[in-house]
């Protein structure tokens, strides 16, 4: 959730331009989106399960307007909160585990097994923490629906609409963290749309369940941003820069590179 969080805040007003008008009669702006949703594709039986009765949730309003889009923690400060010797260990045991996959991951995409673990890690304790337990739809129409970035969430929303119309996830399993984020490690829609990979090869890139798709989809991110295999990834780098696709913050990116080097001892 930190990640998205960090990175809403950087994004620029790059995101495409949308017709329906935030503010105002929450229905009446669904109903713009849901014509939007339709225009791209989405099919009326989706539209219908998703945003039928959907309501506005101002418990995810407020917390976004709690947020704030900076670290007050020196770098050390925040890796000592981040990275301990059992998630150290945990990650360790993962790249054992899943040693001929990340080789497979490695080959098809150069991105390094240790930082796709490390990321892995800090989002979602390798799958076994918090990936959120909202609705993604009410959270993004929510979102969508308040006037401060409403180009961006308008996007988001109708990404998470062609999630469900792809057949990637069944709209009871989108469920989300408090900007939409979803799955293993944490992909804002658009994200999932974007990069996320089949890699298990079942028809679908599910980002909650797979494993496969996860670390494939993560790996495809930072390929397709420049990451390059062998090159350092420290601050200062080009690996680091290509990083920022994955978060905007020095302070995160640098806690990934520290991980990723405990993990293979350095």
């Amino acid at each position: 959730m930190l990640r998205a969080t960090i990175l809403l805040a950087a994004l620029t007003l790059s995101t495409p331009s949308f017709a329906a008008r935030c503010g105002g009669d929450f229905n009446t702006f669904v109903a713009a989106m849901s014509q939007e949703a339709a225009a791209a594709g989405v099919s009326q039986s989706v539209l219908s399960q998703a945003l039928g009765g959907v309501s506005e949730d101002m418990t995810v309003l407020n917390f976004d307007r709690r947020q704030r889009y900076t670290f007050n923690k020196s770098f050390e400060q925040y890796v000592s909160t981040r990275v301990g010797a059992g998630r150290i260990n945990g990650g360790r045991a993962m790249l054992q585990r899943h040693a001929a996959l990340l080789a497979s991951i490695e080959a098809k995409y150069g991105v390094p097994r240790q930082i796709l673990v490390a990321i892995w890690g800090l989002e979602t304790d390798f799958g076994k923490g918090d990936m959120g337990k909202l609705p993604v739809i009410r959270t993004l129409a929510t979102m969508a629906h308040d006037c401060r970035r409403t180009e961006l969430f308008q996007g988001e929303l109708l990404a998470a609409l062609k999630i469900v119309q792809r057949g990637d996830l069944p709209l009871r399993d989108l469920i989300g963290a408090f900007a939409g984020e979803i799955g293993q490690t944490q992909f804002l829609p658009s994200s999932y749309i974007k990069y996320g990979v089949d890699f298990d090869g079942d028809g679908r890139v599910d980002l909650r369940h797979s494993v496969p798709d996860v670390l494939a989809s993560t790996a495809n991110l930072l390929h397709t941003n420049g990451f390059k295999m062998g090159a350092p990834y420290g601050e200062g780098t080009a690996n680091f820069e290509a990083m920022r696709e994955w978060n905007h913050a020095v302070i995160y990116r640098k806690t990934i590179g520290y991980f990723a080097d405990q993990l293979t001892g350095r």
